[in-house]
């Protein structure tokens, strides 16, 4: 039943709703750490993540999750895309857990370009059928509780993704010094190989 709310309220439970979905290490938080803890096009990368997820959740509150719910064939696509995409940045991170040699400097090393990470930032995020449904359908149908305060809510949800992107972009910089050392990025990339190929692998078989 629709919960009679002011605005506050509402903005407090998307913002703890959306929080709440995005806390949890996935492909895109993976990316981000990353960036943060190479000091790489960071304000950029996580200005990105926290758009694409206003974005969304705007199109999850104004209604979208049901169009969605109309295109049986948009899902497959985005789950095998997305899937396949997962497949291959975790064969990366894996490669380079086995090589070793990562280190925060960048001496002698080709700088990847601000294009490069935006791809790649913008593959994690759009590619995940799981967005779709944290932000669109579950988020835009959970604000239809509050009537007449769906600005509200997704103001709030956006706020967390903003809040969470920008303090995980810039808080790696705390663990710089575990990760001067090559074996913890040796450790941290065999971590990301193994979320994004438990994503992608949940992908293909669960859905």
């Amino acid at each position: 039943m629709p919960i009679a709310a002011p605005p506050f309220t509402a903005a407090i439970a998307g913002f703890l709703l959306g929080l709440s979905l995005i806390v949890a290490i996935g492909a895109q938080n993976a990316f981000v750490l990353r960036q943060g803890l190479r000091r790489r096009h960071v304000f950029a990368i996580a200005l990105t993540c926290a758009v694409s997820d206003a974005l969304l959740i705007a199109a999850g509150v104004g209604g979208l999750g049901r169009a969605i719910g109309n295109l049986p064939w948009l899902m497959p696509i985005l789950r095998y895309g997305g899937a396949a995409f997962l497949f291959y940045y975790g064969f990366r991170a894996l490669r380079a857990a086995i090589r070793g040699g990562e280190t925060l400097t960048t001496h002698g090393e080709a700088e990847e370009s601000l294009a490069t990470a935006l791809v790649t930032c913008l593959a994690l995020t759009w590619l995940n059928p799981h967005v779709y449904l944290d932000t669109v359908v579950l988020l835009g149908s959970i604000s239809t509780q509050y009537p007449g305060q769906g600005l509200a809510f997704g103001t709030g949800a956006a706020t967390a993704s903003f809040l969470f992107f920008f303090s995980l972009a810039y808080g790696a910089r705390l663990l710089r010094p575990l990760f001067a050392r090559p074996a913890s990025w040796r450790i941290l990339d065999a971590l990301i190989a193994l979320v994004m190929a438990s994503i992608a692998t949940n992908l293909v078989w669960i859905g």
